[in-house]
């Protein structure tokens, strides 16, 4: 069983049995061991791999011990803290992780509560855990981008090197295009100034800055807008021969780009229920709705929003799903293909113009749910 394999047994275990663990202890034994052997694939009751309850005395701190010790030729590779599944996993409450990390070899330290893998290493500085992980893995949803790096971490292609040499970009360009994102969601000041400076000789005082800072943000969701909307039409220039069944390129635009009433649609729709639809929702819909309308008139692809997901139907049907968005999540978004025995497979995406990359399963969807 390679990592992979490891890693979707271990998520439908804690699908089926997480309600159930009411202990730490409990969370070990359930999901962190398996983790830890069929996933990385060492013994775990072989105490020259694994080291359950490993201590290291450090300074005062004496009979202190982190949950769990890799070893290879007798030296500390991976050092594991467990805690609860369920619990939020703050690096604040990790303090023995931190200490052991500064007194053994390890290069690779592991928080987890059984569901979420935090992997942090000492980019900032030597023999010092960071205090932000550079990998993060859910089992309940599964990135996989990371993947290949949780393989460089198993027992038969331990790869240290490797593994610190990709570290620095994902934990970098992961916080980027978080920053990225945050200052397109609500501008910040500093943000907000930089920009201004480039296109006015106002001064930045105190009322500028507030004009501004609404002109940037209304600019950033124009700029998102325009993207899509020039994907939009790459996708209908595309698929320009199947699109004659419908009445024309530029009604599908013009339907497609009208998104206010499905807006205040799904605004009824959270007031009533509690969910929120977000603009990123409303925009992944319209283009899976601009590739769907190759095979369908466009009045009937419908979306419907809830808690766990964002449905993309046909027909306003639930059980006539095209694909679903999986947005809510703040580490990762996915898109959902069912197959005709309707399991879903989630793919993960970071921008929404990948959504592009799975239009012709999109299409096959649409066109098998048209032929039944």
């Amino acid at each position: 069983m390679n990592s992979t394999e490891g890693i979707e047994e271990l998520s439908a275990k804690l699908k089926a049995q997480k309600d159930s663990i009411q202990t730490e202890e409990a969370t070990k034994n359930a999901f962190v061991m398996p983790f830890i052997s069929r996933v990385l694939g060492y013994d775990v009751f072989n105490p020259l791999e694994v080291v359950p309850e490993f201590t290291a005395d450090h300074g005062t701190k004496k009979g202190e011990k982190v949950d769990y010790a890799i070893m290879k030729d007798g030296e500390v590779q991976i050092l594991i803290e467990c805690k609860h599944v369920g619990d939020p996993l703050n690096v604040k409450h990790a303090s023995q992780l931190f200490r052991y990390f500064s007194v053994t070899n390890a290069r690779i330290g592991i928080l987890t509560n059984g569901q979420v893998y935090h992997f942090f290493t000492d980019l900032d500085a030597p023999n010092i855990m960071d205090q932000k992980p550079f990998l993060i893995l859910d089992l309940l949803e599964i990135d996989e981008i990371v993947l290949p790096e949780i393989a460089k971490l198993t027992k038969e292609t331990f790869n240290l090197d490797s593994v610190l040499s990709s570290a620095e970009e994902l934990k970098y360009v992961g916080a980027l295009k978080r920053e990225i994102g945050n200052e397109f969601r609500e501008p910040s000041k500093d943000f907000v100034k930089l920009l201004m400076v480039k296109v006015t000789d106002r001064r930045a005082t105190s009322d500028n800055l507030l004009l501004f800072n609404e002109l940037v943000g209304k600019a950033c969701n124009q700029f998102l807008k325009e993207r899509v909307h020039e994907r939009l039409k790459t996708a209908l220039g595309e698929s320009d021969n199947r699109y004659q069944e419908v009445s024309g390129i530029n009604e599908t635009v013009a339907q497609i780009q009208d998104s206010t009433e499905d807006a205040i649609e799904a605004k009824q729709e959270s007031e009533k229920s509690g969910v929120e639809t977000t603009e990123e929702e409303l925009a992944g819909y319209q283009i899976v709705k601009a590739i769907a309308c190759s095979e369908v008139k466009p009045h009937r692809v419908t979306h419907r929003d809830s808690k766990s997901y964002f449905g993309i139907l046909l027909d306003d049907n639930n059980r006539r799903t095209i694909a679903r968005l999986h947005f809510n999540a703040k580490s990762q978004k996915y898109i959902g293909i069912l197959d005709a025995d309707k399991v879903e497979t989630r793919y993960p995406i970071e921008e929404l113009d990948e959504i592009y990359l799975f239009a012709d399963q999109i299409r096959e969807t649409v066109a098998r749910l048209e032929a039944n």
